[in-house]
């Protein structure tokens, strides 16, 4: 047996004990096929990495696999206390772990998120929506009344520019379409709504208290803007540039708020061992609300991209597409869309 074979059971006087048996011959002939571990870990690491390169790699994966399991329960029993048995243990899982990993089908996977997984942290986060949005009514009723009786805290929640504006008898949003095209309007407001959606999501995690300020904010400001306009007679207009895309969108806001709020909750109040742990459950699982919000606000930025600076388009119409996808909002956060049924999503 060479010096680098020996290298390979360095495992104390159990190891030491087994070399010196009649079992020494058999011991080196496994030793001596250690490039192919080698090789067969590397191989693995690869697969680790990557998916396989071709049908080729795939079928010295499975060689490998069947060939480092021999050696592996030889090496548990000529030399169960070494760095040989080891490394073929190491190996051994790796190349399990890859070759059992099921496929990866991302519609599939995306289509049981919608239709099953959706629907159940949606029931989770029930009393979380109900407390975010009675504080967001709140927050809206309590801005409109701040500036209907002190008209001087307007500047609170608009720029000196907006004022000027609705002063002059005009809504901001008039010259919208002025100023850039639908297309690039509507990828601006898709991004910003994202980025407002994940902020109230992430700063919820701080015990709840980021969800009170960002729904709490965004609530003062609409129902100060709303009290602002109806003192110049704007309101009207400005319900109908908001109501098409407005309905889904705050609700995502909020959605995004609750989910938040279920995070700071769970670190707040732990239901697991440790603190970690509930944090990382809860994100992980408060997060799938995320890839649905995301959607709905594509959708939004397309709307108020389009449809809402529209002057052309009637009320009606708007009232139409509002509601209308806030009715679709609730079938895709219910499962509907994707086959989950009534019953099922009502439990």
């Amino acid at each position: 047996m060479t010096l680098r074979q020996t290298a390979w059971i360095d495992g104390g006087e159990a190891a030491a004990a087994h070399i010196a048996t009649a079992d020494t011959l058999r011991l080196a002939e496994l030793l001596a096929r250690a490039p192919q571990w080698q090789a067969a870990h590397e191989l693995a690491g690869r697969l680790q990495r990557n998916r396989a390169a071709d049908v080729d790699e795939a079928a010295r994966a499975l060689e490998a696999y069947g060939a480092i399991a021999r050696d592996l329960a030889l090496a548990r029993q000529l030399a169960p206390a070494s760095r040989a048995r080891d490394f073929l243990e190491d190996t051994y899982a790796r190349l399990h772990a890859e070759i059992h990993r099921p496929a990866v089908r991302p519609l599939d996977a995306l289509r049981r998120l919608l239709r099953d997984e959706l629907p159940d942290t949606v029931r989770w986060l029930r009393p979380y929506i109900a407390w975010v949005t009675l504080l967001f009514i709140a927050s809206v009723l309590a801005g409109a009344w701040l500036v209907h009786t002190y008209p001087q805290l307007v500047p609170l929640f608009a720029s000196a520019e907006m004022i000027a504006t609705v002063e002059r008898g005009e809504l901001w949003t008039d010259s919208l379409l002025n100023v850039m095209p639908s297309s690039v309007l509507a990828v601006q407001i898709l991004s910003n709504n994202v980025i407002v959606s994940l902020f109230a999501w992430v700063l919820g995690f701080l015990f709840g208290l980021g969800t009170l300020y960002i729904i709490g904010l965004n609530g003062l400001m609409l129902g100060g803007m709303f009290a602002f306009t109806a003192l110049h007679g704007l309101d009207g207009r400005l319900f109908e540039f908001i109501v098409a895309h407005g309905v889904v969108e705050l609700s995502c806001i909020c959605l995004s708020g609750a989910a938040g709020a279920a995070v700071g909750d769970a670190i707040a109040r732990p239901t697991l061992d440790s603190r970690a742990a509930s944090f990382a459950a809860a994100a992980r699982r408060s997060g799938r609300l995320l890839v649905a919000i995301t959607l709905l606000l594509i959708g939004c930025g397309l709307i108020e991209g389009y449809v809402s600076p529209n002057p052309q388009m009637p009320l009606l119409t708007r009232l139409v597409v509002g509601f209308g996808y806030f009715a679709l909002m609730i079938a895709l956060l219910r499962g509907w869309l994707f086959g989950a049924s009534r019953h099922r999503s009502t439990r």
